[in-house]
């Protein structure tokens, strides 16, 4: 199991702890500094089987300045999308965790963790 983390965030920080507790086998990735190309965010993604937009912070700065908010959210939007967040990957939302089910899971409560704990210890 492996959790995107900026350790400045108050949720990752929660979750990691729970982790923790839990005696979890997991793998930090402070994505904001070894950053995920789009090729991976695409494989997120699809494991959370969300789309770009599902998992942008559209109140950071560099969504603002992008213009985010006025983007159209469709297929043919999506490769943009990404390379928004590649570009700029303090606009993932965050933790996310990658389970050992091949799913993911945005795990900004402790149920979601608890969740990739379950999915994870199969």
């Amino acid at each position: 199991m492996e959790i995107w983390i900026n350790p400045a965030c108050s949720k990752c920080r929660g979750a990691l702890t729970l982790l923790d507790a839990e005696g979890a086998d997991y793998t930090v990735r402070r994505y904001l500094e070894d950053v995920p190309g789009e090729d991976e965010i695409r494989a997120v993604l699809d494991r959370l089987g969300l789309e770009p937009w599902d998992i942008t912070r559209t109140q950071e700065a560099a969504a603002k300045e992008l213009g985010l908010k006025e983007w159209p959210r469709d297929a043919g939007s999506r490769d943009r999308w990404i390379a928004a967040l590649a570009g700029h990957p303090k606009l993932i939302q965050r933790p996310i965790i990658t389970a050992d089910d091949g799913t993911a899971l945005v795990a900004r409560s402790e149920e979601a963790v608890r969740e990739a704990l379950s999915r994870s210890e199969r």
